[in-house]
């Protein structure tokens, strides 16, 4: 590049560092966020002047296969194509694999080490081949966060453990796989987002600990997938005022350019979490959140709140010499460098599920069951209460989950509760769920659970401790499962009468549901249900 470009030229590059949001989905009707996702004229309209990157969420992997091909074909160059896929890619997509959350191997790794991390890689090759197979090219994934502390409401799960050591070789090895496959990862999010009580999908949390802290807890995982050679490092909105007191991590030289590039050594690419994020967007306009993230270090802007705007912030910057040229130019050489390690897509028409996925998919669900009581649950005419913690219909829970099917074919009639719904709960102190609202009889207790982005803290507060006790306390407990979160099931398991039929799972998918509720529930409940449908 010489050293003063055209305008056009200085902003076609730019465009280069940006990923944009877009549905997996087709049709600009069928988009589930339109907040969120570029309707197609404007995708096509951004990828022709040179935006670089596209993030895709929704819609079915057969779609997406398709979706991919479109965007690609909207496109002058190669393009970053990316999903947050940390639970393989059923997780997002339809019809492919969707894996037990991360934390699951966590804890199976504390028993079974090796049989954990070859686990690990294997999820990794599974989430790897399927992106590839699907025009994906990029995994946002593993997740590096040191889940230590119970009260995160947005890692959770999605951690690949509670200490360093065990995060740091699980994530290692599912990173591994990821190679294996020819795509690119993302550890993130850096500098560690595990000990947080907030979520900053919804405000600025505030990580205080010093330098001397991140190097024991935070860390050693980004260390580990630095040495092994990670791709891409993704950052956090988060405040560490020890190292700056007055931007988060995402804008922050001190974090980005003085402690991931400088002092842990790392020449990949640096990409920010989703500027929209409102960490970030409540405190800064999309032009400015843009300019403060790549004079900070980062060489991709994900998800601007306004692409265009981003775009003339950034060549401003460029041209008063507020950024210096070489930051531009040594994000496109990273970024460029990233995609020479991507290998071709699989076109074969072969299922894009193997057998082996489908091994692997039980083998995870299997392993991570903990079940408590040998009991079985009794076939009654009761209650079915499920709590989930999304927006029905939700991936978990359709009209054909086993969480519903099941215990209804057992004579339990299911009632769903949900922030849109009904609320359960007594208005005055005392008995904390009003029964008399629900129905009579046995209730099994379905809680689906975990720290989801966008929930903050809201499903925390609720009194199920005091639910499980008013239950037992009236004989009408007739079952507990609970999937997702371990802290819920490590509160609620010591409350529990030995008798009580009860079992966690860290996975929610339906897989799960199934295998869950095949311990529980009677192999036959024919007659009962022939008695129970009349």
């Amino acid at each position: 590049m010489n050293s003063s470009p055209t305008e056009a030229e200085l902003r076609r590059r730019v465009a280069e560092l940006l990923v944009v949001r877009a549905s997996g989905h087709l049709e600009d009707r069928q988009r589930r966020y339109p907040r969120w996702e570029l309707t197609n004229a404007d995708l096509q309209r951004l990828l022709e002047q040179g935006v670089g990157g596209v993030i895709l969420l929704g819609g079915s992997a057969a779609e997406l296969r398709q979706r991919t091909h479109q965007l690609q074909a909207w496109a002058p160059q190669p393009l970053l194509l990316c999903a947050d896929v940390e639970e393989g890619v059923g997780q997002r997509f339809e019809g492919a694999s969707w894996l037990v959350p991360p934390l699951a191997l966590g804890r199976l790794h504390q028993k079974r080490p090796s049989v954990a991390l070859a686990l690990a890689e294997r999820y990794g090759r599974c989430t790897g081949d399927q992106a590839r197979r699907c025009g994906l090219n990029w995994v946002l994934g593993p997740v590096c966060d040191v889940n230590n502390n119970p009260a995160n409401p947005v890692i959770n799960v999605r951690a690949w453990g509670e200490d360093p050591e065990t995060a740091g070789l699980l994530a290692a090895a599912f990173q591994a796989g990821l190679h294996l496959a020819g795509v690119l990862g993302c550890a993130k999010h850096f500098p560690g987002h595990g000990d947080t009580s907030s979520d900053s999908h919804l405000d600025l949390p505030v990580l205080p600990h010093n330098r001397e802290r991140l190097d024991a807890i935070e860390l050693p995982p980004f260390q580990r997938l630095i040495a092994a050679g990670i791709d891409a490092v993704m950052t956090a909105h988060l405040l560490l005022p020890e190292l700056d007191p007055q931007q988060p991590a995402t804008l922050s030289g001190a974090v980005l350019t003085d402690l991931l590039r400088r002092d842990l050594g790392f020449d990949g690419l640096v990409v920010t979490d989703a500027l929209v994020m409102e960490a970030i967007a409540a405190r800064h306009g999309a032009a400015e959140a843009a300019v403060l993230a790549f004079a900070a270090g980062a060489d991709l802007i994900l998800m601007p709140a306004d692409a265009s705007a981003a775009i003339d912030g950034l060549v401003e910057a460029l041209r008063s010499g507020r950024i210096p040229i070489q930051r531009l130019e040594d994000a496109i050489r990273r970024r460029r460098s990233a995609l020479t390690r991507v290998s071709p897509g699989d076109e074969s028409e072969g299922p894009l599920v193997t057998a082996a996925d489908l091994a692997l998919e039980e083998q995870l669900v299997e392993s991570s069951l903990i079940r408590l009581s040998a009991r079985e649950i009794s076939p009654a005419a009761g209650i079915n209460l499920i709590r989930v913690d999304g927006v029905l219909p939700c991936p978990p829970l359709d009209s054909s989950a086993p969480a519903i099917t099941q215990p209804l074919a057992h004579g339990f009639r299911p009632v769903l509760i949900h922030g849109q719904g009904v609320s359960p709960w007594q208005d005055q102190p005392g008995s904390p769920l009003a029964l008399e609202r629900l129905g009579d009889g046995p209730v099994l207790l379905q809680l689906f659970l975990r720290g989801n982005p966008f929930r903050g803290d809201r499903d925390s507060r609720e009194p199920w401790g005091a639910a499980v006790l008013q239950l037992q306390r009236l004989k009408r407990l007739a079952g507990l499962l609970i999937y997702g979160s371990p802290y819920l099931w490590e509160e609620l398991q010591p409350l529990l009468n030995s008798t009580i039929p009860a079992l966690y799972s860290p996975g929610q998918m339906p897989l799960a549901q199934r295998l869950a509720l095949g311990q529980l529930l009677p192999e036959s409940a024919a007659g009962f249900r022939a008695d129970f449908t009349d």
